[in-house]
């Protein structure tokens, strides 16, 4: 279990000295605070909605949106006890599974109604965020559940630990504010790793499959990394952001990846052969020289900017190409699985038949 009792302490040559732990209104505040800053909650999600009605007549406290479209309910605990907390959590997810992608529209016209410095469709703000169009099938395929308390009883973390470890996308993050010379400050902690809620969101799908053990992998090719750079020297990588890094961890030695560059098609299926590292610490041999693919290629960045930044710069996962293709012979075919993810475990079973008709296509046992 995280220990959730978190301390300050100011630092100033021998001065130490501990920062006053304070109470307020948190919830209440808190609310205003993640609308107009979700990133205090995760820097991926874009807030699509506030006091959401729903069709049992109860109202969720603040709806967002990731950068693959799955749905993120946050429900703060106010005066509720722990355990109506989650149960009312569960509750909406069980409305919230069944919202259309034109539900999802309304429920944003009508925030942004209430909210006027919002103006933007949800196109719109989903692109000024993401920087990535967002496609309607995506919408809602799958939801998170995301509990934000000072603190849960220990039989209510128990009960989320067991939903969690049963595969339901649910979390909770746990605030303390402290406060010094009229300056407060907020202190987070989840309870469980997000990754963990992320890879349980993408199993809450209509049409579930067992997973078949071969991963997915989204490649975005552009100004920032290079599909032809990928295919000569033998990768797939991610960055700019943990959310499009930290998913590269999941990929141990041996491990089998299909990688498709959204919007354009499937290029390739290779086999793991190293585990992920920071660019920079990636080395390709080139006649006879070790070298970074930053001195290697002259067709993306590789976010060299934030070389020295572990949370936005790239990693690279070196892939021993079974099949790769340039971008110009990819291969895309209405029904084929698509996720935004990075990497991630499939277990749609738009992606059984993906991977089917790929083998065929490559002639591939």
């Amino acid at each position: 279990m995280l220990a959730i009792k978190h301390g300050i302490w100011r630092v100033s040559g021998s001065d130490v000295r501990l920062v006053k732990n304070v109470t307020l209104d948190l919830e209440i505040e808190l609310e205003e605070i993640i609308q107009s800053n979700p990133a205090v909650l995760d820097d991926n999600w874009l807030i699509i909605g506030r006091q959401v009605l729903t069709e049992f007549n109860t109202y969720i406290d603040l709806l967002a949106i990731d950068n693959s479209g799955s749905i993120i309910i946050i429900e703060l605990k106010k005066h509720k006890t722990s355990r109506e907390v989650v149960a009312q959590g569960l509750d909406y997810a069980s409305w919230v599974k069944g919202l259309s992608a034109s539900q999802i529209s309304v429920i944003y016209e009508s925030y942004i109604a209430k909210y006027p410095q919002y103006q933007h469709s949800l196109e719109d703000a989903y692109y000024n965020k993401f920087k990535v169009k967002l496609e309607e099938e995506n919408i809602n395929h799958s939801h998170q559940i995301v509990i934000v308390a000072a603190e849960l009883d220990s039989s209510t973390e128990r009960i989320v630990e067991y939903l969690s470890d049963s595969l339901i996308p649910i979390n909770v993050i746990f605030f303390t504010v402290f406060e010094e010379d009229s300056t407060k400050y907020i202190s987070r902690a989840w309870m469980i790793d997000p990754q963990e809620t992320l890879d349980n969101a993408s199993n809450v799908v209509k049409d579930k499959e067992p997973w078949n053990g071969e991963y997915y992998v989204s490649f975005g090719d552009g100004t920032n990394r290079s599909w032809s750079d990928a295919l000569t020297y033998g990768f797939i990588s991610g960055g700019g952001g943990e959310w499009y890094s930290r998913t590269l961890n999941q990929l141990s030695i041996g491990d089998r990846v299909w990688a498709n560059i959204p919007s354009v098609g499937y290029v390739g299926v290779g086999t793991v052969t190293d585990t992920a590292k920071k660019a920079d610490e990636v080395f390709f041999p080139q006649d006879g020289v070790e070298q970074t693919i930053y001195q290697l290629s002259s067709k993306a960045n590789y976010f060299k900017e934030f070389l020295h930044d572990d949370d936005r710069a790239e990693f690279i996962v070196k892939v021993n190409w079974i099949q790769a293709l340039p971008a110009s012979a990819a291969v895309s075919e209405i029904g084929f699985f698509g996720n935004q993810n990075t990497v991630c475990k499939p277990r749609a079973s738009k992606w059984v038949h993906t991977i089917n008709r790929l083998k065929g296509i490559w002639h591939i046992q």
